[in-house]
């Protein structure tokens, strides 16, 4: 699982760090009626080239502080990749 801390209500989606143990993603999308995850799942998947079916909220439905699980990938190599993605 990987931590994620989420920004809803952003200017724009992105990635913006690390912080203390959980990446920093900031989202569009308002935090009403699973917006914001919806947001997140199809951001993550985006980032990573995979299906957004993969990409599946483990924790967090209501918090800001989510945990996330994708199929095929190690946590280890989500965090790499999210921290990596070339930001718009």
């Amino acid at each position: 699982m990987v931590a994620i801390r989420v920004q809803p209500r952003a200017s724009r989606d992105q990635v913006q760090g690390l912080r203390d143990g959980a990446i920093a993603i900031q989202l569009k999308a308002p935090p009403v009626d699973g917006e914001a995850n919806a947001a997140l799942l199809r951001f993550v998947a985006r980032a990573l080239g995979v299906r957004p079916r993969s990409v599946v909220l483990v924790r967090g439905q209501t918090s800001r502080m989510k945990w996330i699980q994708v199929e095929g990938l190690t946590a280890q190599a989500v965090q790499e990749q999210l921290l990596a993605s070339p930001q718009p």
